[in-house]
């Protein structure tokens, strides 16, 4: 993913969708120990402040320092924000991150796909605790807002960036369905997912929602190419749509599909 601007950061961190608080009760109860969790790819720390409030104690990874920069640091006292570099060496995982299998919980907050995921993936075995220690990566889908016209005219925006996905990208839009997940399911009786039931949340005006809109790469791969995927004639249909002049504010829903996984008794994942 590439490297954004402070003000890009900003607008990325004022804009993200909020994770529900059960999302990361059902993930932590499938951990033994609730000691230290690693976030990997944390942004701007939104998953990091959840996992506090579960673990002992959190190292929030991600390569890029603007949004590092929007952190909560100071807010969370059992939380270590860490700059790494886009390569992470197995020396820099156990440098910056854990020693070997100190590692409760890894989880990756809408960045799985960024990743290199057979070299991520090794190096979050090399820190996970054997056996159990659990992997749990996850993204959210597209925004719900009325179940009306809102959403169609959304639906709309949707449909005409369709050659703007990137291979990233069409992961997310394919609910992470096909994204090689090599670990071991975390009950018996249940595979290593999608597991789906858990909803992020934003209240959002309609300007709020345009900019999310338009925060995302689709969007800014047409932009960069000379092209408006949400024109000023359809946003203010979407403010009239909206209420309030668009300056309602309503809940918009985005549901979460979640992977998740252990690590098996040899670290060996079937």
């Amino acid at each position: 993913m590439a490297e954004l601007s402070g003000q890009q950061a900003q607008n990325y961190a004022a804009i993200r969708p909020t994770y529900p608080p059960e999302l990361f009760r059902y993930i932590a109860s499938k951990c033994p120990f609730r000691r230290l969790a690693w976030d990997a790819g944390t942004g701007c720390g939104q998953a990091a402040a959840s996992l506090a409030a579960l673990f002992d104690s959190v190292v929030a990874t991600d390569i890029n320092p603007e949004k590092l920069s929007y952190a909560p640091a100071h807010l969370l006292p059992n939380v270590r924000f860490a700059l790494t570099p886009p390569a992470l060496s197995l020396p820099d995982v156990h440098r910056l991150v854990a020693p070997p299998g100190a590692v409760d919980l890894v989880t990756v907050a809408q960045a799985l796909h960024w990743f290199d995921r057979p070299a991520f993936y090794a190096l979050a075995r090399a820190v996970l605790r054997r056996p159990g220690g659990v992997l749990a990566a996850w993204c959210y889908l597209s925004p719900v807002v009325d179940g009306g016209e809102v959403d169609e005219i959304y639906r709309q925006v949707f449909e005409a960036s369709a050659p703007y996905w990137s291979p990233e990208s069409l992961m997310v839009k394919e609910e992470y369905t096909a994204v090689e997940f090599p670990f071991e399911a975390v009950e018996a009786e249940q595979e290593t997912g999608p597991v789906g039931g858990f909803a992020a949340e934003r209240e959002m005006t309609a300007r709020d929602f345009v900019e999310y809109v338009r925060s995302g790469s689709p969007y800014q791969t047409a932009r960069k190419k000379g092209l408006e995927l949400f024109p000023a004639e359809l946003v203010a249909k979407l403010e009239r749509s909206w209420g309030g002049e668009g300056k309602q504010v309503k809940k918009v829903k985005f549901p979460i599909s979640l992977r998740i996984g252990r690590v098996g008794e040899d670290g060996v994942d079937h």
